[in-house]
């Protein structure tokens, strides 16, 4: 995903900043990690709060398997509903909720 499709679908949190991360890129508005881009996906932060939403939507949580001990590990980002990509309300409503995970994330 390039960078003018990432300021596309989160112009409703204003200005954002991309950075290198992971091997993809971390999504930022006011200093506040919202999303990253990994293998060409886009994942929203998520947390206990908002989890619920995005499982609730059919999203999916980012989960990988430790190659040190072979158990599953989840991560706080899930997928975005398909039908965000073609409606910016609705994107502006899940980068939102992201947002605010990020915000309390960093408390």
């Amino acid at each position: 995903m390039d960078n003018e499709r990432i300021e596309e679908l989160f112009q409703s949190l204003g200005s954002v900043s991309i950075r290198k991360l992971f091997g993809g890129k971390g999504i930022y508005s006011d200093g506040v990690i919202v999303a990253i881009v990994l293998r060409g996906e886009l994942m929203l932060k998520a947390d206990e709060q908002s989890a619920g939403d995005f499982e609730a939507a059919g999203c999916v949580q980012w989960t990988y398997t430790g190659s040190r001990h072979g158990k599953l590990v989840s991560m706080p980002y899930w997928s975005v509903p398909d039908s965000a990509f073609d409606d910016p309300d609705e994107m502006a409503m899940w980068a939102r909720r992201a947002y605010e995970a990020g915000r309390r994330a960093g408390k």
